[in-house]
């Protein structure tokens, strides 16, 4: 059978992707929970009929959201993650023999199981000690916690239902309060060619509580338009100012993506995409 997934966006564009079967298939309390195994990227995980990750890809993101703020940060220690499901990105924090305590805090455990049955790979670190692993709202849980954590990291899905919450400017207060007084955050930030308006209420709410912003960059060929962006938040590191390249070229062969140079000039932005900020 020829069968193929596609996923809609809403500018009338379209991405598709070859599948040989269905893995899985499931609801939560959330959301439409589906994995799917394709002829050329293997497993895929959707939510919602979204594409949140193909398993030949999925290091694109991951690795970005991870390592630009941990090796941005002179001494972390302490890393929350809110969101982040699948834990390709706690996978990456705990790469850094430095962190003591990895926090990941997210609402839907049926998320957890699904990607540690079927992608391992990826939720390949749920078992390791350092990580605390938190099935709880992580608007309340951020509300709850102050001067907390070195770097916090927002892996969360587009700004709809029970994730719109995590892009508003009260939330971003909670974070500020949340982090060390040299603390960094880090949140995926949807792409400037298709979701333009999205990023400017994002970076205006972010601006409004953080002395220093920024967006930098990845290309990952499952989301839209294949450019990612990713916003910087920080109380004190400007980005580029304190990267430890040593430290980096001792982990760059474990990578697929992220090394010395892509840190350098991920933060170098298209002139569209400057306007949104």
């Amino acid at each position: 059978m020829n069968l193929w997934f596609t996923e809609y966006y809403e500018n009338d564009t379209a991405l598709s992707i070859k599948i040989k079967k269905t893995l899985y298939s499931g609801k939560s309390k959330y959301q439409k929970i589906d994995v799917l195994e394709s002829e050329q990227l293997g497993k895929i995980l959707l939510l919602d009929d979204l594409i949140m990750l193909t398993e030949a890809h999925e290091f694109a993101y991951h690795e970005m959201i991870a390592h630009v703020p941990l090796f941005s940060h002179p001494e972390p220690k302490s890393v929350l993650i809110i969101g982040g499901g699948d834990g390709g990105t706690a996978r990456e924090v705990l790469r850094h023999e430095n962190i003591e305590k990895c926090v990941m805090c997210e609402i839907d455990d049926m998320v957890v199981k699904v990607t540690k049955e079927y992608i391992p790979s990826v939720g390949s670190q749920f078992d390791n000690p350092k990580l605390e692993l938190l099935f709880k709202d992580g608007v309340k849980f951020i509300e709850e916690n102050t001067n907390k954590f070195d770097i916090i990291i927002i892996d969360s899905t587009d700004p709809v239902g029970f994730a719109e919450g995590l892009f508003k400017q009260k939330f971003y207060q909670s974070v500020y309060d949340c982090l060390k007084e040299d603390g960094i955050m880090v949140a995926q930030a949807e792409n400037p060619y298709y979701y333009a308006d999205i990023q400017k209420d994002m970076f205006n709410n972010l601006k409004a509580v953080f002395p220093i912003v920024s967006m930098y960059l990845s290309f990952i060929p499952f989301y839209p338009s294949g450019m990612w962006a990713f916003a910087f938040a920080s109380k004190k590191y400007k980005p580029l100012e304190k990267v430890k390249y040593d430290d980096i070229k001792k982990m760059e062969n474990e990578l697929k993506y992220f090394n010395s140079d892509i840190i350098k000039s991920c933060f170098s932005l298209p002139n569209f995409a400057k306007k949104v900020l």
